[in-house]
């Protein structure tokens, strides 16, 4: 007796979750997964968080407004730790998924460069909104599985140097790690360099890890620059900064970053000390001057709903790899909704001709085209600061002001 009210009892409560499911807005549609394959953990997690809280704040809105062709969507995070095998792993593990359709990479070119055979051969669309190697988009490959909304060194290396040249520098010296994204830069700046009649002084590289960065200043100071590049992520900018403020007045120079030093822990590593140096670096998005305040304002607000415990949104970590990855998952909405499938070659296909969209970084008209795959350029750039651990433009820095 017992045993048969035991099996209505189950009977019931299973009869009553599948009534429930019946009424929610998808009924039982399984959702469509999106992936995000991201340092999570490591030393650079905090661009992996800012990009998986951008992602899920667009996928709130798509919901809540009916998904896509009537199914959620869905995201499942795997941590690569920045480690290429891993994330070669985490891709063939989020490509044998039934209902993936696409995924988002994090903020390390090397990683994404190792996984970019495996992706197309198997036919994965991948979404950037942070690494910005160059090779990444423009590999050869066709056709091409790879989208990004975030900088592309191309770009990047022109920019960071006409701003360089209207700050006066003459003499520049370039510190670059020793990976694809280094090597992928120093095409990008000499090439920039020797279109504006400039060369660089020196040009030194270093290992991911490195610590220890005296050997390195000593021998670009032996070239005289006036200014450094360098390129590289928050733990081996934070011992760069901490080694050059160590120097003698006279020989602390002035720094152009590239913005790897925002994804990671470069603010709580260096604090209130770079405040008053002079360190700028390539930044894209800015609560302090958004490119477009109504959009800001809507992704502050859904930010709010989902991290409540930041109360300012110039406290956000890491912006701009929370709009960007914002931006991403809704052209990626729309491109399965214009395709009518999530096949994932449909899909692929269909993000290479969407209707304008405008998104928080910029009026996408449209955002991808056969021959582009990158939907950001140097007109989205900006340089920023650090003030009081808050990313700011470069207007408000008080470091020094250019004319």
């Amino acid at each position: 007796m017992h045993r048969i009210v035991f099996v209505a009892e189950k009977t019931l409560v299973v009869a009553l979750l599948v009534l429930g499911l019946l009424f929610t807005p998808f009924g039982l549609a399984r959702p469509l997964v999106i992936g995000l394959n991201a340092d999570m953990s490591a030393k650079d997690a905090e661009a992996g968080e800012a990009i998986r809280r951008g992602a899920l704040i667009a996928l709130d809105e798509i919901n809540a407004a009916g998904g896509v062709l009537g199914r959620p969507l869905e995201l499942q995070v795997k941590d690569h730790r920045r480690n290429p095998a891993r994330g070669q792993q985490n891709i063939q593990a989020f490509a044998e998924q039934e209902n993936l359709v696409a995924v988002l990479g994090g903020k390390h070119t090397p990683v994404i460069l190792s996984e970019l055979p495996l992706v197309h051969e198997l036919g994965l669309p991948y979404l950037i909104p942070w690494a910005a190697g160059t090779p990444i988009v423009d590999s050869g490959y066709e056709p091409n599985y790879v989208f990004r909304a975030s900088v592309k060194d191309a770009h990047a290396g022109p920019y960071l140097v006409k701003q360089a040249i209207k700050m006066g520098f003459k003499r520049p010296a370039l510190l670059l790690e020793r990976t694809g994204w280094g090597l992928s830069n120093e095409r990008a700046l000499t090439g920039a360099l020797v279109d504006q009649g400039q060369a660089p002084v020196a040009i030194e590289f270093y290992s991911w890890g490195e610590k220890h960065f005296d050997l390195l200043l000593a021998q670009l100071y032996q070239s005289s620059p006036d200014v450094i590049f360098f390129v590289g992520n928050a733990a081996e900018g934070a011992r760069f900064i901490k080694t050059m403020q160590q120097q003698p007045d006279e020989l602390q120079l002035p720094v152009i970053s590239h913005w790897g030093v925002t994804g990671g822990d470069f603010v709580d590593a260096l604090g209130s000390d770079l405040d008053n140096y002079p360190l700028f670096f390539l930044q894209t998005f800015s609560f302090a001057r958004p490119p477009f305040p109504e959009a800001a304002e809507k992704l502050w607000q859904g930010y709010q709903k989902h991290f409540p415990e930041v109360k300012d949104p110039l406290e956000v970590p890491a912006p701009q790899g929370v709009a960007h990855a914002y931006d991403l998952v809704h052209l990626l909405a729309l491109a399965i909704q214009e395709a009518g499938t999530a096949e994932r070659g449909a899909v692929r296909k269909a993000l290479l001709k969407l209707p304008d969209y405008q998104g928080v970084m910029r009026a996408y008209q449209p955002a991808f085209a056969p021959g582009r795959q990158d939907a950001l350029d140097a007109t989205n750039f900006i340089l920023a600061c650090y003030q009081k651990r808050l990313i700011l433009p470069q207007e408000k820095c008080s470091a020094w002001q250019s004319d």
